[in-house]
């Protein structure tokens, strides 16, 4: 692999060997504690600057590896000494998207000396000559900088490089659209702990052999809460043997932006790192930072309008061989617990009282998504413009599949960080995903589960693939049903002895189908054995794999070590598992309206809309030219086709089943 024997990888490796995995935690764990102690702090030899760039008392320690003074001052901790890398490598690494005709890139910068160039440069080459195209002016703090390309041609592939001065560099590849193939595959990762602060080789090998079309990171790239900077780096170095070839999602978490847990609350000011007030509780400009490292390279948000504090979004879409991604930032609306509902347990956000009310926490003006994002998901799910299925991209899980957090010892009956609550939200959301027919992907949890949700019966909603934590000695999850019995109508032949339809914690339906616990029963012991290839910590990675033609999704689970030549054997019991695009919408068929057959446009799309209230059943594009809408229920129905949205025809009045019913003949120019 390319810097094997690179000053930072032998730094990583020796400080790997000697055993120094700090956990530089600031604010409540996960854990529950209230308090931790902040890390870096002057002992380790790195005072905070006279001049932060970060407002105020709470923004006086953040980055403080990475300040524009750090040459000045010696630190002992591992970041502060992993930054200051030669100066022939100080373009750490770079991210990019394309979609619709614009290109976007970040490029990753170490920290840079006084006197050195603010700018670097992008080239690319093409009829096998390097061709400067754009520079950038590099942005402190956060050392990044940024291209944007319109008019980019997705149908080729283009090498390109990032150069600072005249020897530092980081060569890619920008692939193609890979629409001519059928298959296109996702890697899913999140959560890469600072407990291990050595390469990611084992899972960045199998990722290079597996070849995925886009990765996806659901949050907590970095551990190190007041270090965003040093410990996007580490990641960036860790990763950019896979990032640098393929297009990549990458949305912040709570251990992102310096908090144990967070519910954004459309911008408003946290009162602790626990974040359980609502909120962000370091300054905006640090906010501003991580997001603009994470999210800036993807496509432009579809409502650019910014939260308070001036704090941006970044919800919006990316299509990429023609399936068609919507990215949520599903904790930036979210309320925060404390003060609205009743308290139930330990903390405000964790309830341990059985046989409650879920109406006494499920209540009118608590938000999820947010009014914007969810008329994003509205009219997303109705323009399949470029795309042929759909899938939505988050941060956390829409229910609580999970019992037992960080040890066997402690038992939550509910959560209030997952998506599962408001219950209200949760729904809303799920209904559009339905209506789209899309999967969802996250991270978040630590523990591995595919769910099929319930929105008002077992098995009626879309399906979710929680990926498991990359380095899963940190905060570990179990599912472990109270009672150890299988739910109802379990999955037939599961390896699994906890399948089948349950209530979450939060009394939503789910319906469990596989999970991956770790065999341990506690973090000490999962930390001693983190590299041990033969132990089961329920780590690693998911690959997901759209078939666009037969228009199935497989989800695969794969160990940290898993042995590739094992092939499936290797996966965690109960992956892979497929199932078909039209199963995310599990409602009873009761009938069907008369059938519709388009000339003059391949493929096209169909929506049914209920007339009794409005509601869009599905928008859907169809294979071939003839379809015939199914329903849920007696009634009359509109039915509307268009090319990319249903805008071009429509029919009203129609029924289930209607006797002589003739086939309605579309003809679109």
């Amino acid at each position: 692999m390319a810097r094997k024997l690179s000053i930072l990888s032998l730094l990583l490796a020796v400080v790997f060997v000697c055993g120094l995995f700090e956990r530089a935690v600031t604010g409540a764990s996960r854990a529950g504690k209230k308090k931790a102690k902040a890390v870096p702090s002057q002992a380790e030899g790195l005072a905070a600057a006279s001049e932060s760039p970060f407002p105020g008392e709470r923004g006086r320690q953040l980055d403080l590896f990475s300040r524009d003074d750090i040459w000045d001052k010696e630190g002992s901790h591992f970041l502060a000494k992993f930054v200051k890398v030669p100066r022939d490598q100080v373009v750490g690494f770079a991210l990019y998207a394309h979609d619709n005709g614009v290109l976007k890139m970040t490029a990753q910068l170490y920290p840079l000396r006084t006197g050195e160039a603010r700018a670097v440069r992008l080239e690319l080459k093409k009829n096998g000559q390097w061709r400067e195209v754009a520079k950038a002016p590099v942005i402190y703090p956060g050392w990044s900088a940024h291209f944007r390309i319109e008019r980019w041609d997705n149908t080729r592939d283009v090498p390109y490089r990032v150069r600072h001065g005249e020897k530092a560099m980081f060569e890619g590849l920008i692939r193609k659209d890979p629409i001519d193939k059928d298959e296109i595959v996702v890697g899913s990762m999140s959560c890469t702990s600072n407990a291990d602060r050595g390469d990611r080789d084992a899972l960045v090998e199998k990722l290079l052999k597996q070849n995925p079309d886009l990765l996806f990171f659901a949050g907590d790239q970095s551990y190190d809460h007041t270090e965003h900077t040093a410990s996007w780096l580490l990641w960036g170095h860790q990763f950019r043997e896979v990032i640098k070839d393929r297009p990549v999602v990458a949305i912040p978490d709570d251990h992102d932006i310096g908090q144990g847990n967070v519910w954004g609350e459309g911008g408003i000011v946290a009162d602790s790192t626990a974040g359980d007030s609502g909120g962000y509780f370091y300054p905006a400009e640090y906010i501003r930072l991580v997001q603009r490292c994470q999210t800036w390279h993807l496509p432009d948000p579809v409502d650019p309008a910014p939260i308070a504090q001036d704090i941006p979004v970044y919800f919006t879409r990316l299509r990429v061989g023609g399936v068609d991604f919507a990215i949520l930032a599903d904790r930036q609306f979210k309320s925060g617990p404390k003060d609205k509902i009743p308290q139930m347990g330990p903390r405000s956000d964790h309830i341990r009282e059985s046989g409650y009310d879920p109406k006494k926490i499920d209540l009118p003006g608590l938000q999820l998504l947010g009014d914007r994002q969810m008329a994003f998901l509205d009219w997303w799910g109705q323009d399949w413009t470029g795309a042929r299925m759909k899938a939505v991209l988050s941060q956390t899980a829409f229910c609580g599949a999970v019992h037992l957090h960080g040890s066997k010892d402690n038992r939550l009956l509910a959560d209030l960080d997952c998506n599962g609550w408001p219950q209200t939200g949760r729904k809303k959301a799920l209904e559009a995903l339905r209506r789209a027919l899309a999967c969802h992907l996250c991270g978040d949890q630590h523990l591995a589960v595919i769910v099929q949700h319930g929105i008002d019966d077992f098995r009626d909603g879309p399906f979710g693939f929680t990926n498991p934590a990359i380095v899963n000695s940190y905060y570990a999850r179990w599912w472990w049903p109270e009672d150890e019995a299988p739910g109802a109508n379990p999955i037939p032949d599961s390896p699994l002895p906890w399948t089948g339809d349950y209530l979450d914690g939060l009394y939503n339906k789910i319906t469990m189908i596989a999970y991956a616990n770790p065999t341990f029963d506690n973090i000490k012991d999962m930390r001693a054995s983190q590299r041990d290839p033969a132990a089961v910590l329920g780590d690693g990675y998911g690959l997901i794999r759209f078939h666009k033609k037969t228009r199935q999704i497989t989800f695969e689970c794969w160990p940290r070590y898993a042995n590739l030549n094992e092939g499936d054997q290797a996966q965690y019991p109960g992956w892979p598992f497929t199932f078909k695009m039209e199963d995310n919408d599990g409602r009873k068929i009761v009938g069907y309206l008369p059938e519709v057959v388009v000339n003059g446009a391949p493929d096209p799309v169909v929506q049914v809309v209920s007339e009794a209230d409005g509601d869009i059943l599905y928008t859907q594009r169809i294979q071939g030219s003839r379809f015939r809408p199914h329903v849920y229920g007696p009634g009359t129905y509109t039915v509307k086709v268009g090319r990319d949205r249903p805008d071009a025809w429509s029919a009203t009045g129609l029924r289930p089943d209607a006797k002589d019913a003739k086939p309605l003949t579309v003809r679109l120019k």
